[in-house]
């Protein structure tokens, strides 16, 4: 069994070191986005890794996870065994200001990618 206190603690990228393009790619995908969204709706540090309802598996959820501390989106500590999380929602903010209201209010104000109850698109 392996001992977590010696982990290496995750690295982070502060929301000011961050392109556009970098956060936009971040938010893109639906598995982050509802990770973001979970700990939008959650106080600071109170989910675990293990605590998200997300359809993947430990090793794409710790690659997820990566993404958004690249991205300035998260932040994450280890408090004892766990590893916790929070959003970095008030930096995030201050250098992409109104982008993370618009993609959280995007699932309140229609369908998941934003048509607001309109036919799909013919393709």
């Amino acid at each position: 069994m392996s001992d977590r206190s010696h982990r290496t603690a995750p690295e982070h990228t502060h929301p000011d070191d961050v392109a556009v393009r970098t956060a936009l790619a971040a938010l893109a995908d639906p598995v982050r986005l509802q990770l973001v969204r979970e700990l939008a709706a959650a106080a600071d540090w109170e989910h675990a890794c293990g605590t998200f309802d997300v359809p993947v598996g430990k090793a794409a959820l710790s690659h997820h996870f990566s993404v958004l501390r690249a991205a300035g989106l998260i932040e994450q500590r280890d408090m004892g065994p766990r590893r916790v999380s929070r959003l970095r929602r008030p930096e995030f903010d201050r250098r992409f200001p109104g982008l993370l209201d618009l993609v959280l209010r995007e699932r309140q104000d229609g369908d998941e990618d934003g048509r607001q109850g309109e036919p799909p698109p013919k393709r």
